[in-house]
């Protein structure tokens, strides 16, 4: 019986010693990304396109946001009907930017009295700002101020000038 227990050692020694040998890990391989592909195709020479520049459309003179003048019959202050698109304008740029601010300034010209040329040029700015308010524009963005005569646009005795002073200028902060 020694025998065979001494057999079964043996031949279980030589089973463990014939097993295969625990296999070593090797590092995984890294791609090394620094350098640029290798590509068979020739590089694009062609220039560079320049780059896109937006310009404000209060500034773009195609736009209708860059008419900023109101014109008047004598002694009114009823907005023509030709006006109104570019109010429209400016009330949906208004109500689009919320902290854009205009200074509506109401103007007349030199016929009147200075204290009536004064309330003419309220009424007239007073108008651009309750038809900018009622197309979105906000009271905080706007404020009217009346010149009366003291800032004309054009200086002579005559309808040519008079007519190019009976205004309202839509004035932007910061411009």
């Amino acid at each position: 019986m020694k025998r065979v227990y001494l057999s079964l050692i043996v031949v279980s020694l030589l089973s463990a010693c014939a097993s295969e040998p625990p296999k070593t890990q090797t590092a995984a391989q890294v791609e090394d990304r620094t350098q640029a592909p290798k590509t068979t195709q020739p590089a694009d020479t062609r220039p560079l396109a320049p780059p896109v520049q937006t310009v404000s459309p209060l500034k773009d003179p195609k736009s209708i946001l860059s008419k900023r003048s109101v014109y008047y019959d004598y002694d009114s202050f009823d907005v023509k009907a030709e006006y109104k698109p570019m109010i429209e304008a400016h009330g949906k740029y208004l109500a689009d930017n919320p902290k854009a601010k205009v200074f509506l300034q109401g103007n007349a010209d030199e016929r009147g009295s200075r204290e009536y040329n004064i309330s003419l040029g309220t009424k007239r700015a007073e108008g651009v700002r309750k038809m900018l308010s009622v197309l979105g524009a906000k009271e905080e963005q706007m404020e009217s101020v009346s010149f009366g005569e003291e800032k004309p646009r054009a200086d002579c005795p005559e309808e040519s000038c008079w007519s190019q002073n009976r205004r309202t200028d839509i004035v932007y902060q910061g411009e």
